[in-house]
């Protein structure tokens, strides 16, 4: 029978990886309690028709990237490909924000069908921070703050860059768009296929082609900051002086727009050229519109979302090494000899529960000593607890420091319970 194979670009995540990403994960949550961030979880499933209003029927995550299938009901559904929409649909549907300041952040696997490469596939994971009902630029500053804060946390401060732009209001977008096809019409022979096929559906997302000879014919295109409404430029402007008060670096790029039809005026990434070719980490803007888009009333709205699987590579790829990757136990409990299994068992609970909540790893399936030695230190735990028949007899137990070079010592049971902490300290 043949053996089954995990989907292509869905990645299964071993052992060896997961500290990275808990040491990643746990420094986010960190960060976004300082900033008086609430966790939220929404599902993975969601109607189709919350993508489709929200992201936008012509752009290429709903034509093209969204897992949609009909259940036994008919009814129409998708695996979310982003979480912004769902974060808005749950939020407005348990009544949390009209005429609510609301601050959420959330973490999990988004799905897209997509040609999986490093660092892009199908079943990705994303955390995200979502914040409405204001509508000034100071919560736009405060999430851009947060993420350089996140940065220099994680030690990639010095990997990531910040670009930022304004996209306006729809009205001015809409004059802009009109511009934008006319001058790009007279030149479509010369736009690669992608954005000849954008020219009609997605015109802005032509901007941030990569494609040389497009980038070529824009550099004549219309410019946005023309266009723009004089309350989005204020807002831009507020922004910015925010940055700069607290010395935030930044590039300004009028060709980014970002790939999702909700933003508005704010758009901002994180780049980085860590990965190889220049790529995002972090993405996010404004969405004043969406809320309303969706059902809700008017509200205003900010935030963002950053690519797990990105910044695992980085975080691997510049072996930017932290302690707080390992994952090692603090003491190796091994068992030799009669009566010695349930002792050991019996102690490696008592460890567990005393001050310090140390780590502990019970060697269990029996072995002599010298394979049970040889499991303790591939464990890379700090300590071995020897348990023979004497230490049974005496109710006591032998320390045996793994990673430093201090001597083995045996001491009662209960003396050793009392002392964990000063042992810990010691390592």
């Amino acid at each position: 029978m043949a053996r089954i194979q995990a989907i292509r670009g869905m990645n299964d995540i071993l052992p060896e990886e997961t500290p990275v990403w808990r040491f990643l994960e746990d420094t986010a949550r960190q960060v976004f309690t300082q900033y008086g961030i609430d966790e939220v979880k929404f599902p993975i499933v969601e109607q189709t028709a919350l993508f489709v209003r929200s992201i936008g029927e012509v752009t290429d995550i709903v034509e093209k990237e969204m897992y949609t299938f009909n259940d036994r009901n008919g009814d129409s559904l998708t695996l979310r490909p982003e979480g912004t929409a769902g974060c808005v649909r749950a939020a407005e549907q348990q009544g949390m924000l009209y005429n609510q300041v609301q601050r959420f952040w959330y973490s999990g696997p988004m799905f897209r069908y997509e040609r999986p490469q490093k660092g892009r596939y199908r079943q990705f994971h994303q955390i995200g921070v979502e914040c409405f009902g204001m509508s000034g630029p100071d919560i736009d500053a405060e999430l851009i703050v947060m993420t350089a804060r996140l940065w220099d946390r994680l030690g990639l401060s010095g990997h990531v860059e910040l670009e930022l732009n304004s996209i306006g209001s729809a009205a001015a977008r809409g004059a802009y768009k009109s511009a934008l096809v006319e001058y790009l019409s007279r030149y479509q022979s010369d736009l690669d296929e992608d954005s000849q096929r954008r020219l009609s559906s997605n015109p802005l997302r032509i901007l941030d082609s990569k494609d040389a000879g497009t980038q070529k014919v824009l550099n004549e295109a219309p410019v946005f900051q023309d266009y723009m409404d004089a309350d989005s430029r204020d807002h831009f402007d507020g922004l910015r002086r925010y940055l700069d008060d607290v010395g935030i670096a930044y590039k300004v790029n009028p060709k980014l727009v970002r790939g999702l039809d909700y933003y508005s005026k704010t758009v901002f990434e994180w780049i980085t050229s860590s990965l190889g070719a220049q790529g995002t980490v972090c993405g996010g803007g404004r969405y004043d519109g969406l809320v309303e888009q969706l059902g809700g009333r008017p509200t205003p709205a900010v935030g963002f979302a950053m690519g797990i699987e990105r910044l695992v590579l980085m975080l691997t790829g510049l072996s930017l090494q932290n302690s707080q990757w390992a994952s090692h136990p603090d003491f190796y409990v091994t068992a030799v000899g009669e009566g010695s299994a349930a002792f050991a068992f019996s102690l490696a609970e008592k460890v567990r529960s005393a001050a310090g909540t140390p780590t502990v790893q019970l060697h269990c399936g029996g072995g002599s000593f010298k394979s049970q030695m040889k499991k303790a230190d591939k464990s890379n735990a700090r300590y071995a607890l020897l348990i023979g028949e004497s230490e049974v007899a005496a109710q006591s137990v032998t320390l045996k420091p793994l990673r430093a070079d201090q001597e083995q010592k045996t001491l009662p049971a209960q003396e050793f319970l009392e002392l964990i902490p000063q042992i810990l300290e010691l390592t």
